[in-house]
């Protein structure tokens, strides 16, 4: 197939060395990746002989190709608020493979969520989080997603709380009201600062977390679309 993925010489590495990770077997000692490349199945032809199994050359393979689809983070503030990942899949999947990944869904996310399908394609939903198998002038591909509800209003108060403080304090020392009078702003610019630093510290491993379950879908569905269709 003139269209089928070619690895270079860095992503061989990287394919080999993934599979290498899951149990014993030797790497090989060079592989010169030909005409722009190796397919899988070139791929997996070498493994067979250095003992890598073609299953765990197609699951590594898998990995690289669901991490190179990583969609850039839109940010608040400096803080990551969404995530999301695009990946091209081998073909389409049939209604039963459909409801394998829903069932994968529910499990890495730990939601129910809901199914929809309309003009071809499917959808799992939960909130901002979404999981779209859809068509493009290539082929198939997965479309994952999610977007933080509660960031914007998180830093909003943060924000509101810091100004108030600051607007306050100004207002009194103006007045000429010192020490105690100035409980009053310090207690709202430390409830706004806290709601910033709440944000700094859990929006990243959030939005990580996401990232890394959304990985794991990508490969899972890759490798479950790289064998034919069962009847």
């Amino acid at each position: 197939m003139g269209d089928e993925r070619r690895y270079g010489e860095d992503e061989v590495r990287e394919i080999f060395a993934g599979a290498a990770r899951e149990g014993p077997a030797s790497l090989p000692a060079s592989v010169a990746p030909i005409d722009g490349g190796l397919t899988l199945g070139e791929l997996q032809a070498v493994s067979l002989e250095v003992g890598l199994s073609a299953e765990r050359v197609a699951r590594a393979a898998a990995t690289l190709d669901a991490r190179a689809g990583v969609l850039p983070r839109r940010k608040l503030l400096g803080f990551p608020i969404s995530a999301g990942r695009v990946t091209d899949l081998p073909r389409e999947a049939t209604e039963r493979e459909w409801q394998f990944l829903v069932a994968e869904l529910r499990a890495t996310f730990d939601a129910k969520g809901e199914v929809s399908a309309e003009g071809g394609v499917r959808e799992w939903s939960n909130g901002n989080l979404h999981a779209v198998l859809e068509q493009t002038a290539a082929g198939h591909r997965l479309r994952l997603g999610t977007l933080k509800g509660d960031a914007r209003e998180t830093t909003a108060l943060g924000v509101i709380g810091l100004v108030m403080a600051l607007i306050l304090a100004v207002i009194m020392t103006a007045a000429g009201r010192e020490g105690a009078a100035l409980i009053m702003p310090a207690v709202i610019g430390l409830a706004g600062a806290g709601a910033l630093a709440a944000n700094a510290l859990r929006l990243p491993r959030w939005a990580g977390e996401r990232e890394r379950q959304m990985e794991h879908v990508a490969a899972w569905t890759r490798e479950l679309l790289s064998a034919p269709p069962k009847e």
